[in-house]
Formats: structure tokens, C-alpha cells, sequence
């Protein structure tokens, strides 16, 4: 095949031909769009990495790498993680699809998340 017959994946997806992603493919969409989710929620409170790292206990170097997609902390971390961005996390994963969201916590003790939180999509 020559170059100009390339598609890209996403070109292949439009067109409706089958596209074959490989599981390390999959996993690195899951990683991004979960650091997209912490970086979103971290921006909207008007926090700077370093400060969302004393919150969870982490490095700023950790928090980079997970919202580059770089790193997919355990789930004790993104329980760390939720509290410090005064959250709830939810993550969704469906077959071909993936959602990653954090919902602000209403501000009470009840622990219910307020309609309306924001979510990355794999």
C-alpha cells in the first residue's frame, strides 16, 4: 500500500470498516482520558499540581504523569485522589466506551455527588 491509500483509524471508523485495536491501544485511551478527567476537575477548582499532590499525598511529578496519561494509579490512590479533589469518581467501562468522571460533592457531609460533574470519554 502506498501512502496515499493510508486511513487513519479514525477515517476507517467513519467509513465503517473494521478497525482492530490492540489491547495496549485500549489501555492508553483508559489512562488518558483518565488523567483528562483528574486534569478538568483539578483546573476547575483553580488548583495548581503541586497543591493537588499535597492534597493526596502524591509528588507533583505523579500528578503529572497521570493526567498525561502517562500513569493509571491503583484504586487506593484514586480513592486519595477523589477526596482531594472533593469528589466523586465514576468510571464506566463498556465495551467499546469508557468514561472517567468526577462530580463535586455538594458541600455536605452526605456524601452524594451534585448533578452535573464533568467526564472524559475513552
Amino acid at each position: 500500500m502506498n501512502h496515499s491509500q493510508w486511513k487513519t483509524r479514525r477515517t476507517r471508523k467513519l467509513l465503517g470498516e473494521s478497525v482492530d485495536e490492540s489491547p495496549a491501544y485500549v489501555e492508553a485511551g483508559y489512562a488518558f482520558a483518565l488523567g483528562q478527567a483528574v486534569y478538568d476537575r483539578r483546573t476547575e477548582l483553580g488548583l495548581p499540581q503541586t497543591e493537588l499532590a499535597r492534597r493526596a499525598g502524591m509528588t507533583q511529578s505523579q500528578i503529572s504523569n497521570i493526567e498525561g496519561g502517562d500513569s493509571v494509579p491503583t484504586l487506593p490512590l484514586l480513592t486519595r485522589l477523589a477526596k482531594a479533589l472533593d469528589a466523586s469518581l465514576t468510571i464506566d467501562l463498556d465495551g467499546d466506551t469508557s468514561a472517567f468522571a468526577f462530580t463535586a460533592h455538594d458541600g455536605g457531609d452526605s456524601g452524594e455527588p451534585q448533578p452535573g460533574g464533568r467526564s472524559s470519554v475513552a
